[in-house]
């Protein structure tokens, strides 16, 4: 039985080694409710795919504080190697072709990515 707190995010992909990393990339979309918004129910996380026909573009916007890309700190130094938090970043710039961040003047932070196929 899940709990009030409980969300499910499925996906239903072709067993294709490189959806991979389209997974990947939901995934950290995900974590933006956990990160960006900080578990705050009551603020929205919307996720857009464009799919083009030699390019996937996916969008997330939350509404929360937002951040400095540049300050977060590499998840491979040895320093952080053990850390549970701090690789969502590392594997989004790892799998995507592109990764771009920008802050509306409302706040909040959008993410831009795209993987060309």
């Amino acid at each position: 039985m899940m709990s009030p707190r409980t969300r499910t995010v499925s996906l239903d992909i072709a067993s294709r080694l490189e959806m991979l990393e389209t997974v990947q990339t939901v995934l950290g979309h995900v974590i933006a409710i956990k990160h960006g918004n900080r578990g705050n129910e009551k603020k929205r996380v919307k996720v857009s795919f464009v799919i083009h026909p030699k390019a996937l573009e996916v969008a997330v916007l939350d509404e929360g504080p937002g951040f400095d890309p540049r300050r977060i700190p590499d998840p491979v130094a040895d320093e952080n190697l053990l850390k549970a938090d701090g690789r969502g970043i590392f594997f989004m710039r790892s799998f995507m072709d592109e990764v771009e961040y920008s802050f509306p003047p409302k706040g909040g932070t959008l993410v831009r990515l795209v993987k060309r196929l």
